[in-house]
């Protein structure tokens, strides 16, 4: 299985009530989704309260770049709907105590000098794209990340 990811994470977490709307809508979504009017196989769901997973197995459907646009219409419907962005990519997070905890990219030094973060800390990956890397490579240490190679951790 070739399986294709998308993760976006959300400006704020939701409630059970907001997770339950979403996952509905997202559910919507994907048992409707198709490339060039051929069904994609996909998943999509609301992890840790915060963050959009969407998958695709591309084993028999490609997806393409109008199932794309498709998809991103719906996180954008999202956005508008929960009023949160979705595609703020200068907002990092770190599971601290079994729970996601937002922080902005300028504060990562700051925060590591004051122990609030150690390179242990464990970081969401927001830019895997397969499933193999979402199991894998998804949720890491902050020192085994892109952004602990760009820290010099």
């Amino acid at each position: 299985m070739q399986s294709r990811v998308w993760v976006y994470q959300a400006g704020r977490p939701f409630s059970a009530e907001e997770t339950a709307m979403i996952d509905e809508q997202l559910l919507q979504f994907y048992a409707q989704w198709t490339a060039h009017g051929e069904p994609v196989k996909g998943w999509a769901r609301l992890l840790y309260g915060q963050f959009v997973v969407v998958m695709a197995d591309e084993t028999g459907t490609h997806v393409s770049g109008c199932s794309t646009d498709g998809m991103v219409r719906v996180i954008k419907s999202l956005e508008r709907q929960f009023s949160t962005p979705f595609f703020d990519r200068m907002t990092l997070t770190f599971l601290k105590d079994n729970k996601a905890e937002m922080l902005p990219m300028n504060q990562v030094t700051y925060a590591l000098e004051k122990g609030f973060l150690t390179p242990e800390t464990p970081f969401f990956n927001n830019t895997v794209t397969t499933l193999g890397d979402l199991r894998d490579k998804w949720i890491v240490p902050l020192k085994d990340s892109w952004l602990g190679a760009r820290l010099g951790l």
